[in-house]
């Protein structure tokens, strides 16, 4: 296993792959700052929040102003950079109203679920480990790993393949290679585990 998603022998239909100690890092501190990207939610400052106000709660009704968060919550009507007329602006904030808290709270979920499997893995010798993933976990894995790609592409201001492809060539004194590195790494561990699924 070369650090990329493989089937899981142990697990029929999971997916599994080696992880070393920095892969394992990179990935919880990417996670944690998507988590702090995303919010707490509603109701997350300790307080009981009943669950049929959580259901009612209207969510927020203007597109987030932040690039990456809207690259993570789009509007439902009218494509990026496409000419918004009042009709289509209503109906993109109604649809928002609605969807949004739920979106936020499962992208909340599964990256929850990143972290708590990172954080369960027992180190080899080598002080890397095996993460195996269940088909559930699996989804979790490949919503957060989307998400991830989507907020970094919005830093780096991505918006075509021809961009991404751009990044390949960065020399390394370019303060975006960091950034651009974990990016291209992060595409290969989805479309890994996206293969694994599909075999």
């Amino acid at each position: 296993m070369a650090g990329l998603f493989e089937p899981a022998a142990a697990v029929p239909g999971g997916a599994a792959v080696a992880l070393d100690e920095i892969e394992i890092s990179i990935l919880r501190s990417l996670t944690v700052q998507l988590l702090e990207l995303i919010g707490p939610g509603p109701g997350a400052a300790g307080e009981e929040q009943d669950p049929l106000a959580a259901l009612m709660a209207d969510g927020p009704t203007e597109p987030p102003s932040d690039p990456a968060l809207a690259r993570l919550f789009p509007d439902g009507y009218g494509g990026p950079g496409a000419e918004r007329d009042e009709e289509t602006a209503a109906a993109a904030a109604e649809f928002r109203r609605y969807t949004e808290n739920d979106l936020r709270a499962r992208k909340r979920e599964d990256g929850l679920a990143v972290v708590r499997a990172l954080d369960a893995l027992a180190p080899g010798g080598g002080g890397g480990a095996v993460l195996t993933l269940a088909p559930g976990q699996s989804r979790q894995w490949l919503g957060t790993l989307n998400d991830l790609r989507l907020a970094i592409g919005a830093r780096l201001e991505l918006s075509t393949d021809e961009d991404s492809e751009e990044l390949y060539a960065l020399p390394d004194t370019d303060p975006r290679k960091p950034m651009a590195m974990a990016y291209l790494w992060l595409g290969a561990l989805q479309e890994s585990l996206v293969q694994t699924l599909m075999s």
